[in-house]
């Protein structure tokens, strides 16, 4: 018997080019597609953030290499970072798909499809959860520096924990609104960034009385590590660089929310990247040329907060409590754009079945087109992997470092089939034509020392409080995954699941939009 709704859907030659792209590679339209080009660039750029990154890590680069790596550093992984995003928008624009990174995986393995995109999506799905971590922890760290600032609350563990529940609860709620409100804070964070970073450097240029040298800012070298080689302190100093740039694949998981995504989607991953090298050089610049008073008195700052002490020292308290105030406000916007590209993920990992629960968490929200659970999976999650740092700072380092090599071990995963015989590659309306095999292979060369180099001692000498727990944190997600796939995984998961034929999905876009429009009616 024919299902009578199969009848009901748009018939295909009405379907926009999106929505027949989708079908083609499996999928409904379930999302709400609204967002512009303009928008899914800003979730990119929103969750790189270079007023949270450059600025929480601020402190380790002027231990670990100093000014001249901080500066120099972050132009060349700025550039390496731009050649890997290069080879995964190329990839982005022939899958246009919310699950990005997984089904990427599982589309270009010659075989064993199923097994690349079960530890891609893994390795991808935790380094997202721990990136909203290390962000909204940052967020309390400066919060509450401001607090202790103003209202001279001390910024205890206690305290820093609660703004961070709050903070991850907010951006919950925020989410739960729909797409259309995270694509607006998303537009005003971009704007924010952008005129944020020239108030604070424009200020730091105009008002204080006397700046550190041009020598200073472009060649001066610190190294507190403990270490004596200097090559292996300018290495590890690139640190402070890579992590800020972490989370541009959230252009990829909002595919299928943007309109025309094979073309606007990779142009969202390469121009988050760019935007933040060239604004980051000035931010980071503009910061150091400000240091005037003793540069270790910053570095044991009692806000915690090297960054504000050195506002602070070169404009005065109140000046540099109002830069914090910039930085804060990007910092929040940065955590509520991370809840959302990571609750895509969690979307379409259950959409495929692989997260445990999975009919549970790839649930719809018919008024807004959102997916609502995933979205609190998103916070829980992250709050869980925060908690550990109310005992131990050491805990939050683990964090922030499998969130960077989590995350470039995913993004690096589909070039590198790409670019192995046997690919089964189309490209789609954007790539990198004749530039494609050189790019992909020097981001694989990249991302294999970055994984190598960030799971090396950072500190010495080496002790409980020092130790560079990256490798358990590694080896924790690569056991994780591999014993569950061999365990039970490898039994019922396929890879992506195809959701049906055309007229069966458009069945599945009627019912949505029927309960959409009942939502709204009552």
């Amino acid at each position: 018997m024919t299902d009578p709704h199969l009848s009901e859907g748009p018939h295909p030659e009405l379907l926009d080019a999106d929505t027949k792209r989708l079908h083609a590679l499996g999928y409904a339209q379930e999302l709400r597609r609204s967002m512009s080009g303009f928008s899914n660039f800003a979730v990119s750029f929103t969750i790189i953030s270079i007023l949270s990154g450059a600025l929480t890590l601020y402190g380790y680069g002027m231990n670990t290499g100093g000014p001249s790596v901080m500066v120099w550093g972050w132009i060349f992984v700025g550039l390496m970072t731009t050649i890997v995003g290069l080879g995964m928008a190329e990839i982005s624009s022939a899958y246009p798909t919310a699950g990005g990174l997984y089904y990427w995986s599982a589309k270009l393995a010659k075989r064993n499809g199923a097994a690349w995109s079960w530890f891609t999506g893994w390795f991808n799905l935790l380094g997202q959860v721990a990136v909203t971590a290390g962000i909204d922890f940052g967020f309390a760290l400066f919060f509450t520096a401001f607090l202790d600032l103003t209202t001279g609350i001390s910024a205890t563990h206690g305290t820093v924990l609660a703004v961070y529940g709050i903070t991850l609860l907010a951006h919950g709620i925020l989410n739960n609104f729909g797409v259309k409100l995270v694509a607006f804070l998303s537009n005003v964070s971009a704007w924010w960034h952008i005129l944020g970073v020239a108030v604070i450097v424009g200020v730091l240029m105009l008002v204080p009385a006397h700046h550190a040298s041009a020598s200073f800012v472009f060649t001066k070298f610190v190294n507190n590590t403990g270490f004596h080689s200097s090559f292996y302190v300018v290495l590890i100093g690139l640190l402070m660089a890579q992590y800020t740039f972490t989370g541009y694949d959230a252009s990829a998981h909002m595919s299928e929310e943007t309109l025309s995504a094979a073309m606007k989607v990779p142009r969202g991953i390469v121009n988050s990247i760019i935007v933040s090298l060239i604004a980051g050089l000035v931010l980071i610049v503009g910061v150091t040329y400000a240091i005037t008073n003793n540069y270790n008195s910053a570095l044991s700052s009692a806000t915690g907060v090297p960054p504000v002490q050195i506002w602070m020292d070169a404009i005065g308290r109140r000046g540099g409590e109002f830069l914090l105030v910039i930085a804060m406000v990007a910092q929040f916007f940065c955590g509520m754009a991370s809840v959302a590209a990571n609750s895509r993920m969690v979307y379409a990992f259950s959409r495929d079945g692989a997260v445990p629960g999975s009919s549970f968490w790839h649930h719809i929200n018919p008024r807004t087109r959102t997916p609502t659970r995933s979205i609190w999976f998103a916070v829980v999650f992250a709050f869980i992997l925060g908690v550990p740092a109310y005992w131990s700072t050491v805990a939050y380092g683990a964090v922030t470092s499998i969130a960077t090599i989590g995350l470039y071990i995913a993004y690096i995963t589909p070039t590198l089939l790409r670019r192995l015989p046997g690919s089964k590659f189309q490209a789609g309306p954007w790539n990198l034509g004749n530039w494609s095999t050189v790019v992909g292979w020097v981001g694989i060369v990249w991302v294999a020392i970055i994984t190598v180099l960030f799971m090396l001692p950072e500190v010495s000498p080496i002790t409980r409080d020092t130790f560079n727990y990256a490798p358990i944190a590694v080896i924790v997600v690569l056991a994780y995954a591999g014993i569950y796939w061999f365990v039970s995984a490898r039994k019922w998961f396929t890879g992506p699941r195809m959701q049906g034929s055309e007229l069966e999905l458009e069945a599945i876009e009627t019912r949505l939009e029927t309960a959409e429009e009942l939502e709204e009616t009552f």
